[in-house]
């Protein structure tokens, strides 16, 4: 009994494909994975490609590796399950899969499963290079499928990799206009009809909490948190103080958020006569805080604006979004502060920094009562902050009076250091206080004309409360080190001697493209979609319309796949094309060839019936032999006698 075709074994060349094909898949996806994890499977992922040219392990051999690597992707993430553990997961077991590679049916496989790599890759990332590395992928993928066809088939001619490629291409070329036209066109709603699970650990972004050293690798990382285009002029970068979440609640370790202060409605306020109207665009970071200018004017629709000017939105910012905004610093910022809220602003953990206590008390009692007695203190402390103190990202872990340890022996840190240690001091002294959290300052892409701020540009500050002016921002941080905060690592590279200035222009142009990615693809949403004809004059477009619109240009593109498809059909050899014509001669006086004959039967049976056509029988056998035994020599001629012969 003959074996079936799909056992067949793989010969170097589909073997080659296959291997190359899965490897293009899993790139885009360990790209998207942390630094490590990603070397070690695709060294992992080598090694099985190079083992499986050799021979197939072992069963108990696969499956121990398979466990050792599965139980290193759940150590990394620390056994929380998410949307990185299970593409960690994907990745690890695309890099496996070679270990089965023998067969047809086994290279079918792998290519099958190799797929889901590329898609899984846009569960993390939506960008530009993760869609060329996926299309790339999947163009791959198909061609090694090609090449398992014509495997199967028999066929001992194999295509040239440029040819193959080529006709690939060209099938994903027929059905690009239906996808263009489902891209654009589709309807959309406006929310998502099921919920992406969430990740096993949250993007790099602000938190509703602070404590000593969490802010190192966020201070590190050199990726845009959001971007910022002013309809006119844009503040002084040393104004630009993008305000997030607001800390009141400190247990001696941690300063967080406090969800009752959410609650209540927007506290009163003056604004100053300088507005600044503006759009954001936020990255992602799975979480529900957004960022404004300080103050804004009035929280935009989707967003909740609580008492002390925070906003959140109401589902987590898993996509990147956009925000139209106006913002005014304040100049009276809540002066009827009402008691539980003061008392809120005092709060501090008993048994915990002693020493910075006793030293607030002090000071009180050396400045005595009132509002000029309160401003006076936090007077005090930035002055001797900028007198005493020094900035540093390299801190040591810091002790149960991490207060009284930074103020009197360390007095070296960074943001959360400096406004942590500056409002308990506050506190301990009785000025009401709170921790604000958020980004400062900012970089102008001159491509683009918008401002970048960067997860380095994350910042924290205080805000001290008094008598007639309210809620005051106070940075002690710009005491001790300004240039961190009215300079971004940016400008200090780009006015930086040597590679980094002129690599620059590189780094903006990537930037605006990156935007102009995110504004065309990535931020087309239900509402711009219904906006899709504004440039033409037209109006909002509705669901109806958007259906119509759909069904006819996607009818335009099935017209279009049909031709084109019609057109691949035609046959591209003149001579089998000269012979079908002349088939098609004698068809028209009713002597077609059917299905069941052959080429030679077909000729026999018109001479009998049309003796005069006798010159059809040594052409027949002209043509049979080119046809089953090619040669190059004699082609010219059939090809001419096969255009000249009539009926």
């Amino acid at each position: 009994m003959a074996e079936p075709r799909r056992s067949l074994p793989l010969d170097p060349q589909a073997r080659a494909w296959t291997l190359a094909a899965a490897a293009a898949c899993l790139l885009p996806l360990l790209l998207q994975l942390p630094g490590p994890l990603a070397v070690g499977l695709a060294a992992v992922s080598a090694m099985v490609g190079a083992l499986s040219w050799w021979r197939r392990l072992p069963a108990p051999l696969r499956l121990a590796l398979s466990l050792a690597l599965v139980a290193v992707v759940l150590a990394q993430w620390r056994f929380s399950f998410g949307r990185d553990t299970g593409c960690a997961l994907l990745a690890a077991m695309l890099a496996l899969k070679p270990m089965e590679l023998t067969n047809l049916r086994d290279a079918r496989s792998l290519l099958g499963f190799a797929l889901f790599a590329p898609f899984a890759t846009f569960l993390l990332d939506q960008g530009p290079v993760s869609l060329v590395l996926g299309l790339a992928a999947a163009l791959l993928a198909l061609a090694a499928m090609l090449r398992l066809a014509e495997l199967e088939s028999g066929e001992t001619a194999t295509l040239r990799p440029r040819e193959r490629l080529r006709r690939v291409g060209a099938m994903v070329a027929i059905g690009l206009p239906l996808a263009l036209a489902v891209f654009w066109l589709f309807p959309r709603m406006a929310t998502p009809l099921w919920g992406v699970p969430e990740r096993a650990i949250s993007r790099t972004g602000l938190s509703d909490t602070m404590r000593p050293g969490d802010w190192v690798d966020m201070m590190a990382d050199d990726r845009p948190a959001l971007r910022a285009t002013f309809d006119g002029a844009a503040p002084p970068t040393s104004e630009m103080y993008w305000r997030g979440p607001v800390l009141w609640d400190y247990d001696g370790r941690e300063w967080s958020a406090s969800r009752w202060f959410s609650a209540l409605p927007p506290a009163a306020v003056e604004h100053g006569p300088a507005r600044y109207s503006y759009e954001l665009e936020v990255e992602p970071t799975e979480r529900r805080m957004l960022v404004a200018l300080e103050l804004p004017l009035a929280a935009p629709d989707g967003v909740h604006q609580g008492y002390d000017h925070t906003l959140s939105t109401r589902r987590p910012l898993t996509a990147i979004t956009r925000w139209r905004m106006q913002s005014a610093a304040p100049t009276v910022f809540d002066t009827g502060l009402r008691p539980v809220l003061r008392q809120a602003a005092l709060r501090l953990p008993e048994g915990f920094n002693p020493r910075t206590v006793a030293l607030a008390r002090q000071w009180r009692a050396e400045a005595g009562d009132g509002a000029q007695a309160d401003a006076a203190i936090a007077n005090r402390a930035l002055a001797w902050i900028r007198g005493e103190f020094g900035y540093t990202l390299t801190t040591p872990l810091l002790g149960r009076h991490a207060v009284d340890e930074f103020l009197f022996e360390q007095k070296q840190g960074f943001c959360e250091h400096f406004s942590g240690a500056f409002v308990v001091l506050m506190r301990a002294a009785g000025v009401p206080s709170r921790v604000v959290t958020g980004y400062v300052g900012g970089y102008r892409n001159p491509f683009g004309d918008y401002w970048i701020v960067r997860n380095s540009d994350a910042h924290a500050w205080a805000e001290v409360w008094l008598p007639e002016r309210g809620w005051v921002r106070v940075d002690p941080t710009a005491a001790v080190a300004p240039e961190r905060i009215y300079d971004t690592i940016a400008e200090r590279a780009s006015r930086s001697p040597g590679g980094l200035q002129a690599l620059a222009p590189v780094v903006d142009i990537g930037d605006w493209m990156r935007r102009g990615w995110n504004d065309l693809v990535l931020g087309f949403d239900a509402g711009r979609q219904q906006r899709l004809l504004h440039a033409f004059g037209a109006g909002d477009l509705g669901s109806r319309q958007l259906v119509l619109l759909f069904a006819l240009v996607a009818g335009l593109a099935l017209a279009a796949m049909l031709w084109m498809v019609a057109r691949g059909e035609r046959e591209r050899d003149p001579v089998l094309r000269a012979w079908h014509r002349l088939g098609a001669r004698y068809a028209r006086l009713g002597l077609a060839r059917h299905r069941h004959e052959t080429a030679s039967d077909w000729a026999a049976r018109v001479v009998a019936l049309r003796p005069r056509s006798a010159a059809l029988l040594p052409l027949t056998a002209r043509f049979s032999d080119w046809r089953y035994a090619p040669a190059q020599d004699g082609v010219r001629d059939l090809l001419r006698d096969l255009r000249a012969h009539r009926p």
